[in-house]
């Protein structure tokens, strides 16, 4: 280091001790303190002092205002050159070495055999993965391991699958789900290939923050050495069958449009369907390309959740006479549908109707003595009713995550899983995995619309049958979003007040109880006294029971774990003896009403 440099060095110090910054934390200043004055960041030294010698406290706070949270499985946000608040080659190798550290410190504990440790690395089609997943497979094998990885994007499920395959210990895919272009992230594995629970995400989280140094490996190298080796092509046929073997119809008369969104889904989904021997499925052609960009996406946000991303697709679809549109988000472990309706347009449905659908299938085709269904507490209800009604034990009570599905299948016996379904269009069958799957979901979607078909009725006379059958149960969500250095301290806030001092109404609805979660208390409403302990640990999520005339609801709210945003679940149930056209108009004036009571509390407490 020159002179001249240290000098700069020693001035960027001085002024962020200073009172002349004007608009950066303490956290931020103590963030960059740690990028200044410790040499494992030396090689971002020269882009941070220009943002200091610029002055420029707006970008610092954007790159610096927090460290980047190991959270739900790993880590995720926008990507940048360097900082603590984003995804950039300095946080993935934090967290590929303190994913490795851990995993060495318990092997140790468990005096496991001297053979080296094993790990499996995916990754999808964003921006900068590959770098990433190429940086991740030189810090593990720096730590000593044997490392796999794909030479080409694959879906998150078929890493699931990889990491049990060639019984890794650990696993790394390098996505941000759905998240826009701008992001990435890091997604941590255990080694049943399940994403990690506690004790070791704490465990991970603590050699992530410990890490200074990182030895990392000249990727060629290590591939010329045979300690970085390229995944086995047939590993991919081995994952196809898997699903494909799950097969419950022989129904195949459908035509159906299929859109990756730019995504992965094609090496997985389409492959499944085809396996499967359905033949009369087209790729929407302008949302092929692997492209992380998502070009030809609306407003190049490739969430499945969001009806829009349906319009080209559909629009083409109408014409071209397909049956079902069907869409899986960039690293294909989520899948959402679309079914002409009998005017020759397209109708979307919710996470928590294709699991509805997709339960009743799996149901109706089960055929051992023994089984059980999972959901997650922000799910449908409409499943758990409808496994009681075929006499299968369902666990409904699951904290939010498919990581806790994972867990639960652990508990319970993979073997013996007939369905698993999570509001946001994660589901699972079989046990070749531990994570959502898209190709699952759209081969039994095929399977059940071509059973329908052959009925002369579609997914949408099937959900209404349903309804009728059980009572007509509906559902919504919105997010409250609250970005930046201040957003975590307000959800934080809202959270804490929703708590302790909650509504006691929600428009016209009436609170009559609160299920809080993080405490584990059940408070009766408007008194607010605790009435039982709840035996689930869910975090931060917070339910509140309301009624409206013979209509019954639940609201929730739970902070992101991978957005700073808070997420509000809205339920409204009317019993099946009520005539269906007016519990149908009746339970959607509640969902608006909930929606929009919700929307002011929040903007009051905010």
């Amino acid at each position: 280091m020159t002179e001249a440099f240290e000098t700069r060095l020693a001035s960027a110090i001085v002024w962020l001790n200073g009172d002349a910054v004007r608009h950066l934390t303490p956290a931020t200043r103590s963030n960059i303190r740690r990028w200044l004055e410790s040499d494992v960041y030396a090689e971002f030294w020269p882009q941070l002092l220009e943002l200091i010698e610029a002055r420029d406290e707006d970008e610092l706070m954007r790159l610096f205002w927090e460290r980047i949270p190991f959270g739900t499985g790993g880590r995720r946000g926008v990507m940048a050159e360097l900082g603590s608040a984003t995804i950039n080659r300095r946080t993935i190798a934090e967290s590929a070495w303190g994913l490795a550290q851990y995993v060495l410190q318990t092997r140790a504990a468990a005096q496991a055999s001297p053979a080296s440790p094993r790990v499996a690395i995916a990754c999808d089609t964003r921006l900068r993965s590959e770098e990433f997943a190429r940086l991740s497979a030189s810090v593990f094998a720096a730590a000593g391991f044997q490392v796999f990885i794909y030479h080409e994007p694959r879906a998150t499920p078929q890493l699931s699958f990889t990491v049990r395959q060639l019984q890794c210990d650990c696993g790394v895919m390098l996505s941000a789900s759905h998240n826009p272009p701008s992001d990435n992230g890091f997604k941590a594995y255990w080694s049943n290939g399940g994403q990690v629970l506690p004790p070791h995400d704490e465990g991970i989280i603590a050699c992530v923050d410990a890490a200074e140094g990182i030895p990392i490996a000249d990727f060629d190298a290590a591939l010329a050495q045979g300690r970085v080796a390229w995944v086995a092509p047939e590993i991919d046929g081995r994952y196809v069958q898997a699903v494909a073997q799950l097969a419950r119809s022989s129904s195949r008369e459908i035509r159906a449009l299929y859109t990756p969104l730019h995504g992965v889904g094609e090496n997985s989904v389409l492959k499944v369907l085809r396996e499967a021997g359905f033949t009369e499925v087209d790729v929407f052609e302008p949302q092929r390309a692997l492209d992380g960009r998502f070009p030809n996406v609306p407003d190049h946000l490739p969430n499945p959740e969001r009806t829009a991303i349906f319009g080209p697709a559909t629009d083409f679809a109408e014409v071209a006479g397909h049956d079902l549109v069907l869409a899986t988000d960039p690293d294909a472990d989520r899948i959402a549908v679309a079914v002409r309706t009998r005017e020759g347009r397209f109708a979307c449905l919710s996470g928590n109707q294709l699991g509805a659908l997709l339960t009743d299938f799996a149901l109706a085709h089960h055929t051992g003595t023994e089984g059980y269904v999972l959901e997650t507490l922000v799910t449908t209800p409409l499943i758990a009713q409808i496994a009681r009604s075929y006499r299968v034990r369902v666990v409904e009570d699951l904290p939010v995550g498919f990581k806790h599905i994972g867990a639960a299948m652990e508990q319970l016996g993979a073997a013996n899983l007939v369905f698993a379904a999570e509001e946001s269009l994660g589901y699972l069958a079989g046990d070749y995995c531990r994570d959502k799957d898209a190709s699952v979901g759209a081969l039994w979607c095929l399977e059940l619309a071509a059973e329908l078909k052959a009925q002369g009725k579609t997914l949408l006379d099937r959900l209404t049958e349903l309804q009728r059958k059980h009572g007509w149960h509906r559902e919504s969500q919105s997010s409250y979003a609250c970005p930046g250095p201040a957003g975590a301290a307000k959800i934080a806030a809202i959270v804490r007040r929703f708590r302790e001092s909650p509504p006691t109404h929600l428009g016209s609805a009436r609170i009559t109880r609160i299920r809080d979660y993080g405490r584990q208390e059940e408070r009766t409403m408007p008194e607010h006294r605790v009435t039982e302990q709840l035996t689930v640990n869910a975090g931060e999520l917070l339910f509140a029971d309301v009624v409206r005339d013979h209509l019954s609801g639940q609201v929730a709210l739970r902070p992101s774990g991978t957005e700073p945003k808070i997420k509000c679940y809205f339920f409204v149930q009317a019993p099946a003896m009520m005539p269906f056209r007016d519990a149908e108009l009746r339970s959607l004036d509640l969902l608006k009403e909930l929606e929009s009571a919700l929307d002011e509390w929040l903007d009051e407490a905010a």
